[in-house]
């Protein structure tokens, strides 16, 4: 796990409803104006046009529309004193004052659309755009009707254009959130501000990469003859990774022949280095299907000149967890599946991790079709752990927008740590997402970790759901030495096992929704399975889950005090 800063002690959390079999635990709607949401949708009609018009107010009200009038003409800028003081956070002013021009988040009030018509217009474009995987993917596993929603719909161009005629530089943009990224000095923002379309801005969170639950232990390969033996047993062919692959029951679905294939799994790392021989056997090169840096602003995620030189370290053993192949020696969790890479953190003291590229790399994941997204990366800096609500941090909102687009998606919980107090939390964003699986880690024999984060969310979530191993976990070197292994430790490493794992089951499930897969995982951990709930100390979640028994609905083999 790439740890970001310190956490903040919670505050004493209500008791969460038990899982049962099939069914997840409960969803906690979203707060305020946005509740209003509920009510419209479940009514939607049979008839099509109907639920279009329905769909429609319902996006107005996710949106925060009704409609605007702020498509001004050029250069307007009608906000007050008063109103512009207020829209730049008072963290975002103290940053300029200690480090001068910095990166900021400017979010829009709306996108520019005047009346039902445009928004239709502007929907059936988004929908036209899609990729024919994201499509499908959509069509199968999306919660909200139709295809596409508000947040397909771009940015408004002029908007863009005139924040950035005050000297502004845009990083990136997201639909999603409607809002972009720009690097300001004052003066700048000040007249962002004064733009009576923009609706707040504030500061890009950062956070300090830190490596200190990884150890390295390097191991030269066994020859390229003894390095193919596919014998009948699990050992002879997974080799290293055998045992943890098996804690989950993962390999028991490469037996049933779910290994990946035909599944697309996005990362969101450091960068990826794919000159191992374990992503390149004759007939089996790893396959990328789409990559991009969001530090370099170019399509290489691989090591590139100026580079640091660990810049790939951490992605590179992400990516060997999940889809390495070297029968006798190593194989990932889903070694057959492809992958579409975003290189969105620069390992530098000088370029800290920002969640701009965070958000912006996931919905570049569902934009190219993936199943499953997958990260250790997380963000804490000015966010308290009351704001791990499920519904406050960028990165979270941008984490739920992709589950409800029926993108699955995993994160680790955290190398902070725990105690016996369940009423603190030791998590970081976007840990604490609605619907993601958060991750923690254990040993080979089972026990926690002891640099695993724990729960719950703010709002009493249970985090992390389930755990896997995260300890002198065995995946690729990551230097230029293309012949050896190494074990990793951190909720790094036991989150692409889990990821891997949730892939091949949905090479056997792709229709069900994210919701059914964390409730058929959460209903086969080991704690709950022996307990008949979660940890109440919110550590170990629901357990060590057993994959084979989620996916087919009946135990591979039996947990101890079966329920």
């Amino acid at each position: 796990m790439l740890s970001f800063g310190s956490c903040a002690n919670g505050t004493p959390r209500n008791p969460i409803p038990s899982v049962s079999w099939g069914s997840a635990p409960p969803f906690r709607p979203p707060r305020g104006r946005d509740r209003s949401i509920l009510r419209v949708l479940p009514s939607l009609s049979n008839s099509p046009r109907t639920a279009m018009r329905i769909h429609i107010a319902a996006l107005l009200v996710l949106a925060g529309l009704p409609f605007t009038t702020s498509a001004q003409s050029p250069g307007h800028t009608a906000e007050g004193p008063t109103v512009v003081r207020d829209k730049i956070h008072p963290q975002m002013r103290r940053l300029l004052a200690e480090r001068g021009p910095s990166k900021a988040w400017v979010f829009f009030k709306d996108k520019g659309i005047q009346d039902s018509r445009t928004l239709r217009r502007e929907l059936e474009a988004a929908e036209r755009d899609l990729n024919p995987r994201q499509r499908e993917r959509r069509r199968l596993r999306r919660t909200l009707p139709g295809l596409v929603d508000f947040r397909d719909i771009p940015v408004n161009r002029g908007y863009i254009a005139q924040v950035e005629g005050t000297g502004a530089t845009k990083v990136v943009e997201t639909s999603w959130l409607n809002a972009i990224s720009v690097f300001a000095n004052e003066q700048e923002l000040e007249a962002i501000a004064r733009l009576d379309f923009v609706d707040r801005i504030e500061p890009v969170r950062r956070g300090v990469l830190i490596d200190g639950a990884t150890d390295f232990l390097e191991t030269p390969l066994p020859s390229a003859s003894s390095a193919q033996n596919r014998g009948p047993s699990p050992s002879a062919f997974y080799g290293l990774t055998k045992d943890q692959l098996e804690q989950i029951n993962l390999i028991r679905l490469h037996q049933r022949g779910f290994t990946g294939n035909g599944i697309i799994i996005g990362i969101l790392d450091t960068g990826f280095h794919r000159g191992h021989e374990a992503f390149n056997q004759p007939g089996h090169v790893v396959n990328v299907i789409a990559e991009w840096d969001f530090v370099n602003n170019d399509p290489n995620t691989d090591m590139e000149t100026g580079d640091d030189p660990s810049q790939h370290f951490h992605g590179t053993w992400i990516l060997g967890c999940i889809g390495s192949y070297l029968p006798g020696t190593l194989v990932g969790g889903a070694y057959d599946a492809s992958f579409v890479l975003a290189k969105t953190e620069d390992v530098t003291n000088e370029y800290m991790q920002e969640e701009d590229f965070y958000v912006s790399g996931l919905q570049f994941i569902e934009s190219n079709g993936a199943d499953l997204a997958t990260s250790s990366l997380g963000y804490i800096d000015w966010y308290t752990q009351s704001d791990l609500d499920g519904l406050t941090a960028v990165t979270t909102i941008g984490v739920n927008a992709a589950t409800a687009n029926g993108l699955v998606c995993c994160t680790a919980a955290g190398n902070s740590g725990h105690d016996s107090n369940p009423t603190t939390s030791t998590l970081i964003a976007p840990a604490d997402a609605l619907e993601v699986i958060t991750v923690g880690a254990v040993d080979s024999t089972g026990t926690i970790a002891s640099f695993s984060s724990e729960g719950p969310t703010a709002d009493g979530r249970v985090k992390p759901e389930v755990l896997a191993r995260g300890v002198s976990t065995y995946t690729v070197c990551s230097d230029q030495d293309t012949n050896c292994t190494t074990t990793v430790s951190g909720t790094s490493l036991s989150t692409p096992l889990m990821a891997a794992g949730v892939a091949c089951m949905i090479g056997a499930h792709p229709n069900w929704p994210v919701s059914k897969f964390r409730s058929r995982i959460f209903a086969t951990g080991d704690y709950f399975q022996q307990n008949g709930t979660f940890d109440p100390l919110y550590i170990l979640g629901y357990g060590i889950p057993d994959l084979a028994w989620a996916t087919f609905g009946k135990p591979a083999h039996t947990p101890a005090n079966q329920v």
